[in-house]
């Protein structure tokens, strides 16, 4: 029997050293995505900017990667925000999105300096302007559009179309108004525009479209307000096949992005703004394999044999969310040839914990290692606590060295926090 190897490391013997379940990130295949992203951008414009999506994956060890390869941080959440800056992230490098930010979150954010708010509406807007003034700061701003455009994709991650809980919709004379607010507030600097037309989207079609709308709208904003865009960022949301087809061009996908803004500015008379992008998913999706280890095998004679591992809707809930498809190894046995149909489910107490219908395998049986592949993104971020199962440990490996950069949950890390009140029978 041979072992599956990645990176230079047997992948068996990291579930028999770190246990399983078990996340296990490639920061060669991190850090080589990057420098794809940054290379494709600088190629078509020498004023761009990429970003990575923290909400994919975030650890204090990502965001080192990520500060060290140059790129700028995405977070959402002041819990995303508290990692980097724990991280040593530089504030100024940050851009902080979320579209229900709080007092508190925002005060956390003027005060370390953050680079850049993603403002989700007029409300929020009023808010940080008196924030800012209140603390004699200006907070550079960007607007989240709704620009009406739908990406091929999954309906729970489209998120540009106009009845969306995300970003201020174009209809009406709503956005002029706070386009004017905003350029009377000494507490804010108005920068420009974001849009991000959803996730897991294997062409860019929805992103030309939404510079269409953009460039039209920047045209009536100049003539009218008298605004001009200084940046435009176009968001993330690049897929990834899951071996379930070819693989995203990222060269020609970017190269068709930063193509067509130049041509709809150019078409316009407008000068072209510092174009970004803020990739999360395609960056460290492919980077990801979770190792799980076999139970018990159910066969249901003519109709079904279900492989039970270790793990399962806590630690990679997209599966039943969203319907996502995944593909797996044998890890332990990869020199045998699949000789059964098996579907891989979970353990949680749920008949929607299934990890993976009907794929191929060497039969499976008790103690076998599995490797669902492409999980390092929204794994490890979307994991939770149900059924009281404990986090997995995170393993960073390069070059046949493996790292662990999260520690596996114990059980009293799981009722950590929790009281019991004196008076309680």
């Amino acid at each position: 029997m041979s072992n599956m190897v990645w990176n230079g490391c047997d992948v068996v013997e990291l579930a028999s050293r770190f246990g399983t379940p078990l996340y296990v990130m490639s920061e060669n295949e991190i850090r080589s995505r990057m420098r794809r992203l940054k290379d494709c951008m600088a190629k078509g414009n020498d004023n761009t900017q990429v970003l990575y999506a923290g909400k994919a994956f975030l650890t204090m060890a990502m965001c080192r990667m990520v500060q060290s390869e140059g790129l700028g941080l995405d977070v959402v959440s002041p819990g995303e925000l508290h990692t980097a800056l724990k991280a040593g992230f530089p504030a100024e490098r940050i851009y902080f999105h979320g579209n229900n930010k709080t007092e508190e979150d925002l005060a956390m954010a003027l005060d370390c300096g953050v680079g850049r708010y993603v403002v989700d509406s007029e409300d929020e807007m009023v808010l940080l302007g008196e924030m800012a003034r209140s603390r004699g700061k200006v907070a550079s701003v960007l607007f989240r559009l709704a620009p009406g455009v739908s990406g091929d994709t999954h309906r729970y991650i489209q998120t540009a179309h106009t009845d969306c809980k995300f970003g201020m919709p174009l209809l009406g004379q709503g956005l002029r108004r706070c386009v004017s607010a905003a350029m009377a507030d000494s507490g804010l600097d108005l920068l420009g525009f974001h849009f991000h037309v959803g996730s897991q989207l294997m062409e860019n079609r929805a992103y030309l479209e939404a510079l269409e709308v953009l460039g039209d709208l920047m045209v009536t904003l100049r003539d009218e307000v008298g605004f001009e865009v200084r940046e435009l960022n176009v968001g993330g949301g690049i897929g990834i096949s899951h071996g379930q087809g070819p693989e995203v061009d990222v060269e020609a996908y970017l190269g068709g992005i930063l193509e067509r803004a130049k041509g709809v500015c150019e078409a316009r008379s407008l000068a072209l703004p510092r174009l970004v992008i803020e990739p999360g998913r395609w960056i460290v999706g492919p980077a990801g394999v979770t190792l799980y280890s076999v139970g018990t095998v159910k066969e249901i004679p003519g109709i079904r044999t279900y492989v039970s591992v270790d793990g399962g809707m806590a630690d990679n809930p997209r599966p039943s969310l969203y319907g996502a498809v995944y593909r797996c190894e044998l890890a332990n046995r990869m020199d045998e040839e699949a000789d059964s149909v098996v579907t891989v489910a979970g353990r949680c107490c749920e008949s929607g914990d299934i990890l993976i219908k009907d794929v191929s395998l060497p039969k499976p049986k008790r103690n076998d290692i599995i490797a669902v592949m492409d999980t390092g993104a929204y794994n490890f971020s979307m994991a939770s606590g149900y059924n009281r199962l404990r986090r997995p440990a995170v393993v960073l490996i390069k070059d046949g060295q493996a790292r662990c950069i999260v520690q596996r949950q114990s059980f009293d890390d799981l009722v950590q926090g929790e009281v019991i009140p004196e008076d309680l029978v």
